[in-house]
């Protein structure tokens, strides 16, 4: 039976140290991965050293410095220079060239898929759950992060090397659950990177100030959200792109891909890529079939749809899938890197 191939790391501190730790334990992923990939070389040449990123960087320091020092800590960790580390975390707030490869379109439009399920009774949990993808090169390289901020409520999350954490799957000791799903709207503008933002929830007092850090007028770009609240079981589904904010607040089961789906956002242009669209199809169909009742994994592991992704053409591979079961005094999380692997990471978060 294989090993759950994701490592786990606990870090602790102010915020340069928890980066420097997480840094560490990411280097070698990053260096040999991160680094190599078309999407770091493509941003690189294009975007380093540009008045844009600089402007990104003002942004994020004006409004959220603590996490931009948790990235110092990182660049010092993975032995490279800021602007290398704060690059790779601007990635989605970056255009690409409208010239770039099958390939770097295929991974600008990488995704995930979540799906959000409420309490039926009043002591069943609410759940969350959620399959990350991202390019095959990262498949084993990627870290579950245990973290416990001098200054902020404990949390963990999903890491990609190099990357600030919060833009996947996560939760912290106040009972806030995430789970991120790419967007690739084209209203991208300078301000606060998508990545700091998605950080700044993991610091969140519950889900009323998640949903305000999302209605930031000055974010350069954004994603879409699933967050639940443990003491309230209050879960809601949010699609944040830079020009807006639009929040669903769920009481029957939703799943959610990679595009946009409120009709706040019918005239903003998007890309909407194939496997998004069967990905949300298929979940949607399998939601009405009842398929549900097996338990979260017979949705997002189903390899008989687009939505667990093993290795196909487009370079794009399921990195992970986890669950949430949100009850009113804890957390209980668990995550698998493959259908294979029945060595999963679990977890039970307590509420502060």
């Amino acid at each position: 039976m294989p090993r759950n191939p994701i490592s786990r790391v606990r870090a602790k501190g102010d915020a340069f140290s928890i980066g420097l730790a997480l840094g560490r334990a990411s280097a070698s992923a990053f260096r040999d991965r991160a680094l190599r990939t078309e999407e770091y070389q493509t941003i690189h040449a294009r975007w380093r050293g540009s008045d844009y990123l600089k402007g990104l960087e003002s942004a994020a320091r004006g409004a959220y410095p603590r996490f931009v020092h948790e990235i110092e800590g990182i660049a010092a960790g993975v032995e490279q220079d800021f602007e290398t580390i704060f690059l790779w975390n601007c990635r989605g707030d970056l255009r690409f060239r409208e010239d770039c490869s099958p390939t770097m379109n295929s991974v600008a439009g990488t995704g995930c898929t979540s799906l959000l399920i409420p309490a039926t009774e009043r002591d069943d949990p609410a759940v969350i759950a959620h399959n990350e993808d991202g390019e095959n090169d990262f498949l084993g390289a990627c870290l579950w992060v245990e973290v416990e901020p001098d200054e902020a409520p404990a949390w963990s999350s999903f890491m990609y090397p190099g990357l600030l954490p919060g833009h996947t799957f996560g939760l912290n000791e106040n009972g806030l659950v995430q789970t991120v799903n790419n967007i690739s709207s084209y209203d991208l503008k300078l301000g606060v990177p998508r990545q700091i933002i998605c950080r700044a929830i993991l610091d969140a007092r519950g889900l009323d100030e998640a949903i305000q850090i999302l209605r930031r007028k000055d974010r350069a770009s954004g994603f879409h959200h699933n967050l639940g609240d443990a003491k309230t079981r209050r879960l809601a589904s949010v699609e944040a792109p830079a020009s807006g904010c639009a929040v669903r607040e769920i009481t029957s089961t939703r799943a959610h891909a990679n595009h946009l789906l409120f009709e706040e956002f019918n005239g903003l242009e998007q890309q909407i890529n194939l496997s998004s669209r069967d990905r949300q199809e298929a979940a949607e169909r399998m939601i009405a079939n009842g398929d549900l009742a097996k338990g979260t994994e017979a949705v997002l592991f189903d390899e008989s749809t687009p939505i667990y992704k093993d290795r196909r053409e487009d370079g794009v591979q399921t990195l992970a899938t986890s669950q949430f079961a949100l009850f009113a005094d804890r957390v209980e999380w668990r995550v698998h890197a493959t259908p294979a692997d029945r060595d999963a990471l679990t977890g039970t978060m307590r509420i502060a």
